[in-house]
C-alpha cells in the first residue's frame, strides 16, 4: 500500500487509516444489505443498528453515566454556541470563561439569547495562559458556566476540568471539548453538558456530539427550533429530523477503532508521548522555534509554533509538504505554524515532523 502523507490539519482532520479502509470496503454494500450507508433510510433496521452501536460504544469509551443522554446533532461547535443558551439559559445569566478564540465566539453568540458575561479572560496574555480559577467572577444566579477545555487555534488546554462546587458555584458546567474529546477521561461529576464537533478527533464534519445531564433537558426558550430542542432530540433518539447518517457511521467506526487500540486510557498515554516529543523539540531548538503558551496550559492536541525568522515560513511549509507533512500553516488569526496531533496521528508522524524541523533548523539556522 502506498504510504500516505501525515496530515496535521486542525479540522476536518485526519482519520485512522484502518477506518478509511473499512469505509472504502463497505462503500457499495454494507454487510450484505445491497446499500451504501449513504443510501440507507435513517429509520431502517440497518442504520438503526449502526446508530445504536455508535451510541453504545461512545458511552463505554467515555464512561458516560446513565443520567446523561447522548445526542447526535448537527451545526458544529459554532451551532452549539447558540443551541446551548437556547436550551439551558432560560433567558437569564450565563458566565463564560474566555480562554481563546472559540470561547470568545461562544460568549458573543450567547449574548444574543441571554445575559452572558465574561467571568474571566486570558486576553491580557494574548490567550497564552489560563486565568486562575480564584480570579473567576461567577454570578450566583448563572444558569450555567461555559468553558472551552481545549482552544484549537491558540493551543491552550485545561488539563483538569474546573470544580465549580469547590468555587461555591451551583451552576452546571458546559464544556466545549471539540478538539480533545476522547483523548482523556471525563470527570462527569463536574459536568452538566459536554459537546464536540466531530470533525477534529472523531470523524467527518457534519456530526455534533452532545452529552447532557437529563435534568438540564426540557427548558428550551420558545424561540428554539424544534430540531435543536434537546428534549425533542432526546425523545426521538436523535432522529427528529434526518441525522447526518454517514458521519455517524464513520464516527462509529472510529469508536470501534479506539476500543481495539486500548480505549481512552491508551489515547491519553499516546497523546502525552506525542506532545512531549514535539514540545521538547520546540523548547530545545536554540530559539529557532518557539511555542508561546504557558507550560501548564499547553495543548496536547493543537501545538502552535513560530519560526524566529518568519521570512522562512513559506520555505518551511513548502519543504514540509515535499516531505509528506501536510496542513502545518497556523490559523490566519495568529499566524505561524500549527501541528494538530489528534488520536489518529501516530507517534511516527510526530517523529517525522520533528526530524524535518531539526533538519530545517540546521540548514537555515
Amino acid at each position: 500500500m502506498l504510504k500516505r502523507p501525515f496530515n496535521f490539519s486542525a479540522g476536518p482532520a485526519a482519520l485512522p487509516e484502518a477506518v478509511l479502509q473499512r469505509a472504502a470496503d463497505e462503500m457499495l454494500d454494507w454487510h450484505g444489505s445491497g446499500m451504501s450507508v449513504m443510501e440507507m433510510s435513517h429509520r431502517g433496521k440497518e442504520f438503526i443498528s449502526i446508530y445504536e452501536a455508535a451510541e453504545r460504544d461512545l458511552r463505554e469509551l467515555l464512561a458516560v453515566p446513565s443520567q446523561f443522554r447522548i445526542l447526535f446533532m448537527q451545526g458544529g461547535g459554532l451551532g452549539e454556541n447558540a443551541v446551548v443558551p437556547m436550551n439551558l439559559s432560560r433567558g437569564g445569566a450565563v458566565d463564560v470563561v474566555v480562554t481563546g478564540s472559540w470561547s470568545k465566539k461562544s460568549l458573543k453568540e450567547a449574548q444574543r439569547y441571554c445575559n452572558a458575561q465574561a467571568a474571566a479572560s486570558n486576553e491580557v496574555s494574548r490567550h497564552t495562559a489560563l486565568p486562575a480559577t480564584s480570579q473567576w467572577r461567577l454570578r450566583s444566579n448563572a444558569a450555567y458556566v461555559h468553558v472551552c477545555s481545549n482552544e484549537t487555534i491558540d493551543g491552550v488546554e485545561m488539563h483538569t476540568l474546573p470544580d465549580l462546587a469547590a468555587l461555591g458555584c451551583a451552576a452546571p458546567l458546559v464544556v466545549d471539548a471539540s478538539s480533545h474529546i476522547l483523548s482523556r477521561s471525563v470527570d462527569w461529576s463536574r459536568v452538566g453538558l459536554l459537546f464536540a464537533g466531530a470533525q477534529k478527533n472523531i470523524g467527518p464534519a457534519g456530526v455534533t456530539i452532545v452529552i447532557v445531564r437529563e435534568d438540564l433537558i426540557g427548558h428550551a426558550l420558545a424561540i428554539c427550533p424544534s430540531a435543536f430542542d434537546y428534549q425533542c432530540v432526546a425523545d426521538n433518539q436523535s432522529m427528529y429530523n434526518t441525522p447526518p447518517t454517514y458521519g455517524i457511521y464513520i464516527a462509529g467506526l472510529v469508536f470501534q477503532w479506539l476500543k481495539a487500540e486500548g480505549g481512552v486510557a491508551e489515547m491519553d498515554r499516546r497523546a502525552q508521548a506525542k506532545a512531549d516529543l514535539l514540545y521538547h523539540t520546540l523548547d530545545h531548538s536554540g530559539g529557532f522555534y518557539a511555542n508561546r503558551v504557558a507550560h501548564d496550559a499547553r495543548s496536547r492536541m493543537n501545538v502552535p509554533f513560530f519560526l524566529a525568522d518568519e521570512t522562512l515560513n513559506d520555505a518551511f511549509l513548502a519543504g514540509a509538504k515535499e516531505a509528506g507533512l501536510l496542513q502545518l500553516k497556523g490559523h490566519k488569526s495568529v499566524g505561524g505554524m500549527r501541528a494538530s496531533i489528534y488520536n489518529a496521528m501516530p507517534l511516527e508522524g510526530v517523529q517525522a515532523l520533528v526530524n524535518y524541523m531539526q533538519d530545517f533548523a540546521r540548514r537555515h539556522g
